[in-house]
């Protein structure tokens, strides 16, 4: 601090001319140190982080740094000096408004170049940075024009009171879409699914995501149907997304045989059909449950796993032809229910009807 009052002292005690180029000139000069050994340790700390990204904030803020120190100098000058209140007023306020537009312009650009390496990255939805890359050019934009007026003093509470009134008109006529908007980033920050997953919706659809748009989402179902669903809706709805953490799916196959079947043999014809089926996955291992009694039949269940959502409903049409083709061959018997009616006639030649009575084997009759 004495050191900053003994530079002031001295700076106070030159003419003011001399003074105010010596500020200029030393800003200028600082500007050029900044830029010159700045650039060489960008080259030496840019290549260690990796990605892009860092190498393009660095640089990009780095023009509007020397620049900003650069204009300093004219800045101190006016504090220092006695100058003229109208120049001083306008010196001041002239050279923060050129700091603002700097840093608004660079703050811009380093959004569009980030935009545009984030598009290519893996880790990003591709979707998602035009939205992101518009709220940060809104913000930086509507930040940068609000300091500009305060520096030449222009009152903004008009301003900002017809901004609140619109805003309300705004948000009533279009709160539809801005609840899709805000739908659509909460989608994406909370990686509900992403292009190409497979998803249901609680509506019962199924299908394949085709796209995400700030509005509306496009899924594409089994019968090649186009179904555009409101990020609204999407967001406040429970969706199974089939294609996370891991695209492989386990398919349940159902079977049921005879009372007195060999179930071991049933398990191990059963466990057979799976590994000879190609869309079925070695690992995890298909594998057979006994599950329950039922009225007619032994009730089992064929498990295993297939490598994408959308083979499972090929891999169980195949599975069942494939059971029911072997069950032939090998005699298992699949039961289904059946109905036996039988009509009696009592001595005294009235026709008694009895009731029906669900049976698992025989042919029905009437």
């Amino acid at each position: 601090m004495q050191l900053g009052s003994e530079a002031v002292d001295l700076l106070s005690g030159l003419p003011a001319w001399q003074g105010f180029l010596l500020l200029v000139g030393g800003g200028v000069a600082l500007a050029l140190g900044i830029r010159v050994f700045g650039d060489r340790l960008l080259r030496q700390v840019t290549p260690r982080i990796e990605g892009d990204i860092d190498d393009i904030v660095f640089r990009g803020i780095h023009t509007a740094m020397y620049v900003t120190v650069g204009l300093g100098g004219a800045y101190a000058g006016a504090q220092i000096y006695d100058v003229r209140p109208a120049v001083a007023v306008s010196l001041e306020a002239g050279t923060l408004s050129v700091v603002v537009v700097v840093w608004m312009v660079t703050l811009l650009r380093i959004g569009r170049r980030a935009s545009a390496v984030a598009t290519d990255s893996a880790y990003i939805d591709r979707q998602m940075v035009p939205i992101l890359q518009n709220v940060w050019s809104a913000l930086v934009s509507g930040g940068g024009i609000l300091l500009l007026l305060i520096l030449w003093d222009i009152d903004v509470t008009p301003l900002l009171a017809s901004a609140g009134i619109m805003g309300i008109i705004v948000g009533l006529a279009a709160r539809d879409t801005l609840a899709n908007f805000f739908g659509s980033l909460s989608l994406y920050l909370d990686g509900t699914y992403a292009v190409g997953d497979f998803v249901v919706l609680e509506t019962g659809e199924r299908g394949r995501v085709e796209d995400i748009s700030v509005r509306s989402t496009v899924i594409r179902t089994r019968d090649d149907i186009l179904v555009t669903v409101p990020n609204s809706k999407l967001n406040n709805a429970a969706i199974v997304n089939e294609s996370t953490p891991r695209r492989k799916r386990r398919i349940r196959v159902p079977v049921g045989v005879a009372y007195g079947t060999d179930i071991d043999r049933v398990e191990e014809v059963l466990l057979e059909i799976a590994e000879a089926e190609d869309l079925v996955q070695d690992r995890p291992s298909p594998r057979v449950r006994f599950r329950t009694f039922g009225d007619s039949a032994l009730n089992f269940e064929l498990l295993c796993w297939v490598g994408n959502p959308a083979l499972t409903a090929r891999a169980t049409h195949e599975l069942n032809s494939a059971i029911y083709k072997r069950f032939q061959a090998e005699g298992v018997e699949i039961p289904f229910p059946q109905r036996s009616v039988s009509i009696s006639t009592a001595d005294d030649g009235d026709r008694v009807d009895r009731a029906p009575e669900d049976t698992a084997d025989g042919v029905a009759g009437e």
